[in-house]
């Protein structure tokens, strides 16, 4: 198993949690929030401190994340 893949099982989804919505290893803290911090400028120290339950590789699994949903191809006319 490729470590892109390792890193998307950390990634969960539950109907009944968030709405929904992607979160980490099945806690209350949906790959949006920490993307949106990233894209703020929050750093991953700064994350991992707010949030001692994650890890550096549930960072590293919402970028990951993230890419495979904005890598789709586009057919041009």
């Amino acid at each position: 198993m490729s470590q892109a893949q390792t890193l998307l099982e950390r990634i969960t989804y539950n109907p009944l949690q968030c709405g929904g919505r992607p979160c980490i290893r099945g806690m209350r803290i949906r790959v949006s929030d920490v993307l949106e911090m990233l894209g703020a400028g929050v750093s991953e120290a700064e994350i991992l401190q707010d949030f001692p339950d994650l890890e550096r590789e549930d960072i590293w699994a919402c970028l990951r994340f993230a890419a495979q949903r904005i890598d789709f191809p586009r057919v041009v006319a």
